[in-house]
């Protein structure tokens, strides 16, 4: 059995907005599904360096100086859904740093599960959007390919990923694997969207009908992601790891339980392919027990 590297910190707190759906409130919960025992390592932030090979410098800059504008003990919003406080330049860097450690230590060996906020799929190389600052997943991904020469990254958030979609749409290095209830915000995610240019087929988008159950993921799975993924061969396989997809979630139409989080984590690590996980979405009650069962599940490879 391998012990699953759990990075958190204390720090996320910084970048709150009390009764915000993504608030600090909801990553304590989530924490709270950890198993007792579990190696909790602290995180660091990613680099202007790291960032910018997903983001230009001008979106940087705007974070950065309409973080520092921000009053002490206030947020405020730069979209309809997405807050910034005084401290979240640097909680968001904290974040994206975070998956590029958990993308390392899962290719060294361990599998790693990045508790982490702000979370980051829905934003682009130059956008904010549905919570996100900067896109940790494709940070991670970009900084990965540094050692090895392909990624895939699937991302089971009930919303589609359109931020991270778009930032790889036309490379070959990147596997972009989507299975998301279709018709939800932002919108994006059609079975159409398969990539630009050299990234022609490396996009696989699974929209699937409100109220569906792991029959329907599990189709998903075995029949489309971890074919496509095994043919790929990537060094590395990064989850988007959004708990949103359960049914008792309250921004979702799912029908999966905690359980079937395992189900879905345990198909990814019976692959053999190194596994780095990064929490995206997910807000209703059972969402620390399903925290705990994917970390069950990946300690039995």
């Amino acid at each position: 059995m391998s012990a699953v590297n759990i990075i958190t910190g204390d720090l996320f707190r910084l970048h709150d907005c009390p009764g915000h759906p993504e608030s600090q409130d909801r990553l304590v919960h989530a924490c709270s599904g950890i198993p007792e025992g579990s190696p909790v390592v602290e995180p660091v932030p990613a680099g202007r360096d790291d960032l910018l090979r997903v983001h230009t410098p001008a979106y940087i800059d705007l974070i950065r100086n309409r973080s520092a504008a921000v009053p002490e003990y206030r947020c405020q919003f730069m979209d309809p859904d997405t807050y910034i406080t005084c401290h979240s330049y640097e909680i968001a860097r904290y974040a994206a740093g975070a998956g590029i450690q958990a993308a390392r230590m899962a290719w060294e060996g361990n599998p790693t599960f990045a508790l982490v906020r702000p979370p980051g799929h829905h934003a682009g190389a130059s956008s904010h959007l549905g919570f996100c600052i900067f896109n940790n997943a494709a940070v991670a991904a970009a900084s990965a390919l540094r050692y090895v020469d392909r990624v895939a990254i699937v991302d089971w958030d009930v919303h589609h990923g359109n931020g991270t979609q778009d930032i790889f749409y036309s490379s070959d290095c990147v596997l972009y694997c989507s299975v998301h209830q279709e018709f939800l915000f932002p919108g994006t995610g059609l079975r159409e969207e398969r990539g630009a240019g050299e990234g022609i087929g490396f996009t696989l988008n699974a929209p699937l009908p409100a109220g569906s159950s792991l029959a329907g993921y599990r189709k998903v799975f075995l029949k489309c992601f971890l074919p496509a993924v095994k043919e790929f061969d990537p060094g590395l396989i990064i989850v988007s790891a959004g708990q949103d997809c359960l049914a008792d979630d309250p921004l979702g139409s799912m029908a999966l339980c905690p359980e079937d989080l395992g189900t879905l984590a345990s198909y990814l690590a019976g692959t053999g392919i190194p596994l780095a996980l990064l929490l995206e979405g997910g807000y209703g009650p059972s969402h620390s027990a399903a925290i705990g069962v994917i970390i069950h599940a990946l300690e039995g490879f």
